[in-house]
């Protein structure tokens, strides 16, 4: 699960930006003692955000987008090895109109 030097999506370094406003302190690309990748890490409290775009999502017969296999199987992973995963979908990212409503999008998810 882990990526080879991978580079940043847009939407990935768009999340990075918005956490970096709102003071959530973070390492990017951060890789686990397991050798897990996360786009964003607080290793200390064990809570990851993924930035999921469109391959990791299928769409369900009633046109639903649903997370593959393989990312739930890796966030299945992380949570039995104490972590919390939080999701950002690209659906729900790209309709926000602007940094304010990504801030508090952003706000809302790690205060859970």
């Amino acid at each position: 699960f882990k990526r080879q030097a991978s580079r940043p999506s847009k939407l990935q370094c768009e999340v990075a930006a918005s956490l970096t406003r709102i003071g959530w302190k973070y390492k990017f690309e951060y890789a686990t003692s397991e050798g897990f990748s996360l786009d964003m890490a607080q290793p200390e409290s064990k809570t990851g955000i993924e930035v999921d775009g469109p391959w990791h999502y299928l769409t369900s017969k009633n046109g639903a987008k649903v997370l593959n296999g393989s990312t739930k199987f890796k966030s299945r992973l992380l949570r039995c090895l104490g972590w919390t995963v939080l999701h950002v979908p690209y659906f729900e990212w790209d309709a926000l109109p602007d940094a304010a409503a990504q801030n508090t999008y952003i706000q809302s998810m790690i205060a859970l």
